[in-house]
């Protein structure tokens, strides 16, 4: 199928971070009421999924989230996932199902890490799938800036400029 059959048939819509998502799964159990801290209040979903479609000319802008996100590959061409981590060491996860090449059909970004993905060089779309857990929510979603980014890690410029928005 091709990347405007996958986004129809799975009712994807814009991301804010570039590209097309629909969430297809929210947990029905929830952080309790009485236990409640500052990362995670209680009534937050333990757990969040998302369909993620990615084409060739755009990108998923560099943002971070405040819990682990799995990502699982499905189909089409691979996908880079660019993390930076708190610490500012940098690393590119190979999400796809070309083994020999490095790829991996699953890629963990962890929580407080700043990622940015696109498609391999040469690649048409990937379809692929996002777990948050604890549970995604736009109030934890932070976009980032070429400019704020590059004054934490100035060393990462030139990547930063090309996956940022802003």
């Amino acid at each position: 199928m091709s990347a405007s059959a996958w986004i129809q048939e799975l009712g994807l819509e814009t991301h804010p971070e570039g590209g097309f998502y629909r969430e297809s799964y929210r947990s029905e159990d929830c952080f309790p009421g009485d236990k409640t801290s500052d990362a995670f209040p209680a009534g937050r979903s333990i757990s969040t999924a998302i369909y993620f479609l990615l084409q060739r000319g755009d990108f998923s802008a560099f943002h971070r989230i405040k819990s682990d996100e799995l990502w699982h590959f499905y189909q089409g061409d691979g996908l880079l996932i660019h993390v930076i981590s708190p610490d500012g060491s940098y690393r590119c996860l190979h999400l796809g199902t070309n083994i020999a090449a490095g790829q991996r059909p699953q890629a963990l970004v962890p929580a407080g890490c700043w990622f940015a993905s696109e498609v391999v060089e040469r690649g048409t779309f990937a379809l692929v799938g996002c777990t948050v857990a604890p549970g995604f929510d736009f109030a934890d979603f932070e976009l980032a800036s070429a400019q704020e980014l590059s004054l934490l890690f100035p060393y990462y410029q030139p990547l930063l400029r090309r996956m940022t928005r802003s």
